[in-house]
């Protein structure tokens, strides 16, 4: 099912809709280089540095090692089964869902949870930045995130090309920039005599660090394949996401670590901006429109699917993204967002069972998905999806509960390693049915389900 021409709506169309509904066809995946710039822009964090000086703090270098290292590879194992999915459908995390775990109505909820973290840390994202361009350079902090805001969104209107395009020209500048900056800032100290210094804050157990590490970007691996479904090849993305990890962990994060035990503090932005000047500051504007881009983006993709399965309305993902874009703009401007991080948090929790769960179904039971496998030569979609999935959804609730309100390990891995054992060991048992099935109809108000039920992962 091809996503419809402007023609087809009866209109023109603002922006591009980038195959909100669809798969990606074949003919419009992007080469190797393309996508390799895309995955480093998104290690191209001042945050990151800031990250990185925290665990430095508390933590020796050589430990703070081992922490990156471990958040690293839990990283990297989520990212390449969730994207390698992705590419081989050619499918977003919201539309895929629909077959892969969670059935069409399932598939409403998982877009709507996702659409509303990604869109609210999009606005957190805007406000952090209006505040440290303030007290950098002066001016009121809503006027930078307006600035910041409207300049994301018109990017994202216009979708993954001219983003990937963005990306070509802002990655070379923000690493030559804070490479500069980090050098100068390093040349009056001895390298070696930072590694082998003590921590100079209160010590960071391993499994808080690397919590901080592997979760914080946990979302962002979930939604992997709303990048992935643009790549040609599985080598692809292992060697393109694996690039990154090793650029963000090792690289970004273990320089912040340097930088943390050099001034002793974890505040080490002000080394990369206050030493770049102008053109630092924006370099460091654009770098953090080529992050939270992607988070603009794959709200508006959860949330074209959201109107599509509750309202039967086929969104054009442009207008949708003016609309969400416009929003977070406005509450980060007026100080609203920062009041919603440890609700955010709490999505952060709740996302990564998402994952557990379409990795199990997609690459253990391999039941639900078959539809797929037998559209995915002619680059359409199913003519029907499985309506509920219940068993999904409790799930879902349970490995929430445990990353939740469990104490040890990382809370965003306990909560995926649950939700992906016990899909796993449910499905082959045949315990995880579907109920109903429903006609896709991109105009019209799905037909009832009817009331027949499906075993998922019986012999």
């Amino acid at each position: 099912m091809a996503a419809p021409s402007a023609a087809e709506t009866g209109g023109k169309q603002i922006g591009s809709d980038d195959y909100a509904l669809s798969r990606v066809p074949r003919d419009k995946r992007l080469g190797f280089w393309t996508m390799l710039l895309q995955w480093l822009a998104q290690s191209g964090s001042i945050s990151q540095f800031t990250l990185g000086a925290t665990i430095g703090v508390g933590m020796t270098f050589g430990d703070a090692f081992l922490a990156f290292t471990l958040g690293a590879v839990v990283l990297e194992v989520v990212i390449f089964a969730i994207g390698l999915a992705g590419m081989r459908e050619g499918l977003a995390t919201p539309l895929l869902t629909r077959w892969v775990g969670f059935g069409r109505n399932g598939s409403a909820l998982v877009s709507f949870v996702i659409a509303v973290s990604l869109v609210g840390w999009f606005g957190v994202q805007n406000s952090i930045f209006g505040n440290s361009v303030s007290a950098l350079v002066g001016g009121p902090s809503w006027l930078w995130c307006v600035v910041a805001g409207v300049a994301i969104t018109a990017l994202v209107i216009f979708g993954f090309k001219y983003m990937a395009i963005f990306a070509k020209i802002v990655t070379p500048l923000f690493f030559a920039m804070v490479a500069w900056s980090v050098t100068n800032a390093l040349m009056d100290h001895s390298v070696a005599d930072l590694v082998s210094s003590p921590p100079p804050g209160e010590t960071i157990p391993l499994a808080v660090a690397a919590t901080a590490i592997a979760g914080g970007f946990m979302t962002g691996a979930i939604v992997a394949p709303e990048m992935t479904r643009y790549n040609k090849k599985g080598s692809h993305v292992f060697l393109q996401s694996a690039s990154s990890m090793i650029l963000s962990e090792y690289i970004v994060g273990m320089t912040g670590v340097l930088l943390g035990h050099m001034v002793k503090s974890s505040e080490v932005s002000h080394i990369v901006l206050s030493t770049s000047g102008a053109f630092g500051v924006l370099v460091v504007l654009m770098s953090t429109a080529k992050i939270n881009d992607w988070n603009l983006y794959g709200s508006s993709l959860g949330v074209v699917n959201f109107f599509q399965v509750v309202f039967g309305k086929r969104l054009h993902r442009g207008v949708v993204t003016i609309m969400l874009g416009l929003a977070g703009t406005l509450l980060s401007a007026v100080g609203i967002m920062t009041h919603f991080t440890e609700f955010l948090s709490v999505l952060g929790v709740a996302i990564p069972p998402i994952g557990g769960i379409i990795v199990a179904e997609y690459w253990v039971v391999r039941r639900m998905c078959k539809p797929l496998d037998d559209t995915r030569e002619a680059q359409t979609l199913p003519t029907t999806s499985p309506t509920w999935v219940p068993m999904s959804l409790v799930i879902w609730a349970l490995a929430f509960c445990v990353g939740k309100f469990y104490d040890g390990g990382i809370p965003a891995l306990n909560s995926l390693a649950t939700a992906f054992i016990l899909y796993s060991v449910l499905g082959l048992l045949g315990w995880i049915r579907t109920y109903g099935t429903t006609t896709l109809d991109d105009e019209a108000t799905p037909a009832p389900a009817a009331r027949t039920s499906e075993t998922v992962g019986a012999a």
